[in-house]
């Protein structure tokens, strides 16, 4: 393709370059195994929940109380405040349950991460929340 002397060789047309890279734009994204490129791989294992110790479900229940909080305090900047209330019922009752099962709280958390978009204090405090939670998803 060159010479030695770094010149292009007019006779092999230069090979452009591919991006085999991800871009991710906006909002809060998780991403579990994930593999880009040529010949790439991912490997994954069983995805189990982890108990949480009592550090991290203290943590939990009052991360819990401060959304529920906020959610109270901007419920009228929420598009669907019935419906965020709901999914952080839901969350905390699987979170409840002697054995939580993790896709029932990844469901709740993606769904509570929507519904609070608008509201920038909420958008954090369940991203604490979510990242909190997800802390005890082991693989």
């Amino acid at each position: 393709m060159s010479n030695d002397e770094g010149r292009h060789d007019p006779l092999v047309p230069p090979v452009p370059p591919v991006n085999h890279g991800l871009v991710v734009q906006g909002g809060t994204h998780y991403v579990g195994n994930q593999a880009i490129g040529q010949r790439a791989q991912a490997f994954s294992g069983s995805v189990s929940f982890q108990q949480q110790d009592s550090g991290q479900a203290a943590r939990t229940a009052e991360l819990l109380t401060y959304v529920e909080q906020l959610l109270e305090e901007h419920r009228s900047a929420l598009a669907d405040p019935d419906g965020t209330t709901r999914e952080l019922r839901r969350l905390r009752e699987e979170l409840d349950e002697e054995e939580p099962q993790a896709p029932v709280l990844r469901r709740a958390l993606d769904r509570l991460t929507a519904f609070v978009q608008p509201v920038t204090p909420l958008v954090v405090a369940v991203g604490e929340l979510a990242t909190t939670v997800r802390g005890t998803l082991g693989a």
